[in-house]
């Protein structure tokens, strides 16, 4: 519907959609309404929908995607976070996001923030809730390390992202943080989907472990449909029967999601691989491939990791990653996103 299509109009919109038996639902992008059927209809009904009073256009999408195709939406979407000035995901720029996998302890954060910041990382990561595989397994901090994040983003003036890991959660953690992470565990989370969509806050959603690329853009158009256009698609790897890696990093996936989809794609080489060595060449190949950015694992102190610490960068790996970075990300026609100015504390 057009953004001036009054009430009335898209209540005649609707009616005409379903006396010719098709189920509208309604979704509102951009300031708009959408209505969205599982079926296409006929032409000749599309061609009434179209001369319908506050209609603005007819999309006929082949497949189960709507919101997320690049039949609805040509260009490519751009995702801001923190604020109007914040980095932007998709677009020219090759954006960094940078952090230990759980916050742990205000030295630990302190210390880490310090050597990815100055490495140029635009973005802070930091789990504060952690959903483990096993119930043994340390599960984060809490509402306590969303403080230690909050005072991270006050003294660097970066944005933060962090996982929310049920619906409950969404509006404290959206409270404490720029950005909101849905993990692999949870992608097809269908309530926390629809919380996290209402949130106002521009989310990243990892694609789940054993899901298909279908699967996983179905999982993105529940947070769209409830109207949030901020969403960021994050390739973490997927299950397969090689055991010498974490889990197979699947790089065709993101070609193929841009192909598919007007949503910005990055990549998680720490969580794929599991293991260091393996993260710099995977993140060059990323930028190489058409990714729109990474999401790595940095940890000052990776023996004493709380949380996955054998995948971790030290922060001098890291600061090297970024100075082999810029060259991959320019040599495709991007440029490597800068942070915005920040004062540290030295410890």
């Amino acid at each position: 519907m057009s953004p001036q299509a009054t009430r009335e109009q898209t209540e005649v919109a609707d009616a005409l959609l379903r006396n010719a038996g098709l189920t509208p639902v309604a979704g509102h992008v951009a300031g708009a309404t959408v209505l969205v059927t599982e079926g296409a209809g006929t032409p000749e009904l599309a061609s009434a929908a179209t001369r319908a009073t506050g209609v603005e256009r007819v999309v006929t999408v082949p497949g189960a995607q709507r919101l997320t195709s690049r039949l609805f939406r040509p260009e490519d979407t751009r995702v801001t976070v923190g604020g109007p000035d914040g980095p932007v995901v998709g677009g020219d720029g090759f954006v960094v996001i940078a952090g230990p996998c759980a916050v742990e302890t205000p030295l630990q954060m302190t210390t880490v923030v310090n050597a990815v910041a100055d490495a140029g990382a635009t973005v802070l990561r930091g789990g504060a809730f952690k959903p483990r595989t096993s119930p043994y397994s340390f599960q984060g901090l809490g509402v306590a390390g969303l403080a230690l994040l909050a005072e991270q983003r006050g003294r660097t003036g970066l944005p933060v992202v962090t996982e929310v890991v049920t619906p409950d959660d969404v509006e404290r953690v959206a409270e404490e943080s720029d950005m909101l992470q849905i993990g692999t565990r949870n992608m097809q989370n269908f309530a926390l989907l629809r919380e996290a969509g209402a949130s106002g806050r521009p989310v990243l959603l990892k694609r789940g472990m054993a899901a298909t690329i279908e699967e996983w853009l179905l999982a993105a158009e529940y947070l769209i449909h409830m109207g949030n256009e901020g969403v960021v698609l994050c390739e973490r790897g997927i299950r397969s029967y090689e055991r010498s890696t974490r889990f197979t990093l699947d790089l065709s996936a993101v070609a193929e999601a841009k192909r598919l989809t007007h949503l910005p794609v990055i990549v998680d080489p720490s969580h794929s691989t599991g293991q260091p060595h393996l993260v710099g060449p995977m993140s060059l190949a990323a930028a190489a491939c058409g990714a729109d950015g990474l999401l790595i694992d940095v940890h000052t102190n990776a023996q004493a990791a709380l949380c996955d610490g054998a995948q971790a960068l030290s922060g001098a790996q890291f600061a090297e990653l970024m100075d082999q970075l810029k060259p991959v990300v320019e040599a495709v026609g991007r440029t490597l996103t800068q942070p915005r100015s920040h004062h540290l504390t030295q410890v």
